[in-house]
């Protein structure tokens, strides 16, 4: 019978989505995850302002269909901000009155000091306790753990967390690692930025580089730049529990969201043993997996797991 049930009380989030979708698709997805047991869903465009296909007033009314479907709602800020109009929507955002903000520079943070919570995004390189506090005294009531950072990192600072701020831990997705000022995107079909045709359409999961050898390597999509591998921390959720992690983030894709979803709700309630979620989640991911950084080696190593825990739990 299995006995590692501390994580049952991580609550699961399903981070912005990165990728440019046709509206009809965006609002289709967004239907799907109401009836998922999501606990919280992140919104709006984070990556490049000329995604046009919704707005904020649609990101609202995405928002306004969630919560009413019993899900917390957070808007996310964009993260690179290059002219006045993305300024402005920044400020839009923070003060939009009903929904949490997730600020992903300085100057969301800034807004929303001193006026209401908000969530400090993994794009604001809080490495160590002090910053953590800062953070903390400027209103933010959950953090996101940057994505390079180790989990023995983690733990000490988890050790002396402000009191009331929950972590946020990206477990599942390609890995945002870069943005630009320039879109490789549209560089790949040699077109300028402002004129890109809106070419990451053409890649609703990110256009795959490969090295000579043919290996994947990284993912463009657009001004960002992100992990080939797919980050999977499924069968570490009872290491995050015992460490007092509160959310798991998993990051949009285009297809079988909801089955990824399924199968971290199942290991968090105890219904699958995490080295078979690790051998089910293979064919729902779009490329392998990896999981290096959790560990403190490079991000795109795979490593095993085979600490007692984890094999107490693998002859559940």
């Amino acid at each position: 019978m299995r006995t590692l049930n501390m994580y049952r009380s991580l609550q699961i989030s399903l981070g912005p989505l990165l990728y440019y979708w046709p509206r009809e698709t965006t609002l289709n997805f967004y239907e799907e995850m109401a009836a998922t047991p999501l606990d919280t869903v992140y919104l709006g465009e984070s990556v490049c302002s000329r995604r046009h296909e919704l707005r904020l007033v649609d990101w609202l009314d995405i928002g306004a269909r969630l919560q009413r479907a019993g899900k917390q709602v957070v808007l996310s800020t964009q993260v690179l901000l290059e002219s006045g109009a993305e300024v402005a929507t920044m400020h839009k955002i923070a003060s939009n009155g009903n929904f949490l903000v997730e600020a992903n520079d300085m100057g969301a943070v800034q807004c929303l000091t001193g006026k209401v919570p908000f969530v400090a995004g993994p794009h604001l390189n809080l490495y160590n306790l002090p910053t953590l506090e800062w953070m903390a005294s400027l209103g933010a009531s959950r953090w996101v753990m940057p994505l390079e950072m180790k989990r023995d990192d983690l733990a000490i600072l988890q050790a002396g967390r402000p009191q009331g701020l929950q972590t946020e831990v990206f477990a599942y997705g390609r890995m945002p690692l870069a943005f630009s000022a320039r879109c490789f995107t549209a560089r790949h079909r040699n077109l300028p930025k402002d004129d890109c045709r809106f070419s990451c359409m053409d890649h609703p999961d990110g256009l795959l580089l490969k090295t000579r050898e043919q290996e994947g390597f990284l993912v463009l999509n657009g001004t960002q730049t992100q992990s080939a591998k797919v980050y999977n921390l499924v069968d570490t959720l009872d290491d995050m529990g015992a460490m007092g992690v509160n959310m798991v983030r998993l990051s949009p894709q285009s297809q079988d969201m909801a089955k990824v979803i399924a199968v971290f709700d199942a290991v968090r309630h105890d219904l699958l043993a995490p080295h078979k979620a690790l051998a089910r989640m293979q064919s729902l991911m779009p490329d392998e997996g990896c999981n290096g950084y959790w560990y403190g080696n490079p991000g795109l190593e795979q490593v095993v797991r085979t600490d007692n825990a984890f094999a107490a739990a693998s002859d559940a």
